[in-house]
């Protein structure tokens, strides 16, 4: 694995978005149903999260479950809400030890009550953390992000309390799910597709891009350091001109 300690603190991504994808296309590789993928998913979170609080990356954001994924069979969805719930049981000895701070962004609605109840409560338990960020993408889209934002600016001006002309681009930021978070620096990318996938697309806008063919279970430390390693090694201009 690669030593990270001669990468300046300077160099390290502040906040590192993955889309987790392949966990269906890795169980079918192993000829094993399509939920034993999602299981063993969640071991690549933990060991990821656990990383990224060691090496003292701010945030990691983790595309967790898209709007558009409810269009998959219940019995899945029913498995997923199940191990959304149980991991937020069972994780919580480690987030308070680690000083890990959760946080969820997406709507609710679709979400099963039992599940929010564990949402809310493993929040509220990790408020007071002062390391990691945890941000988990549930019932997220990129785009009903912006026609929410968008929404809740029509509804300041229509009752007066914002100007169309004072709308700038901080206005837009702060009505966002992630309001009050810094943007991506690095977006991360399993099983090789060369997408985002309606993922933080406000937020995205000068991250750096890193995919991997492996699948999301197969995701480790090694690749994490890798894509660490070849953020570092980039020359980030944000539009302008460097030396």
């Amino acid at each position: 694995m690669p030593d990270l300690l001669d990468i300046p603190p300077d160099r390290l991504p502040r906040h590192i978005a993955v889309i987790m994808d392949g966990n269906g296309r890795w169980a079918q590789q192993q000829g094993l149903p399509r939920f034993e993928g999602h299981r063993h998913g969640v071991a690549s979170v933990r060991r990821t999260t656990e990383e990224c609080a060691r090496l003292g990356i701010e945030q990691l954001t983790l595309y967790c479950l898209s709007s558009e994924n409810w269009k998959r069979p219940p019995e899945e969805l029913d498995f997923l809400m199940h191990l959304l719930q149980q991991y937020m049981i069972e994780e919580r000895t480690t987030i308070m030890q680690q000083n890990i701070r959760v946080a969820v962004i997406g709507r609710r609605g679709g979400i099963s009550e039992e599940s929010l109840a564990e949402i809310d409560k493993t929040i509220g338990m990790s408020r007071g953390n002062t390391g990691l960020r945890l941000c988990l993408a549930i019932n997220y889209g990129g785009r009903a992000e912006l026609a929410d934002a968008v929404r809740g600016i029509a509804e300041e001006v229509r009752t007066g309390r914002l100007d169309p002309s004072e709308v700038t681009e901080e206005t837009v930021a702060a009505h966002l799910y992630t309001a009050g978070m810094a943007d991506p620096d690095l977006l991360i990318r399993t099983a090789g597709e060369m997408r985002i996938s309606n993922f933080l697309l406000w937020q995205i806008s000068y991250a750096e891009i890193w995919v991997t063919d492996l699948c999301w279970p197969d995701f480790d430390e090694a690749q994490l350091y890798a894509a660490i390693q070849s953020f570092a090694a980039r020359n980030r201009r944000f539009g302008g001109l460097t030396n």
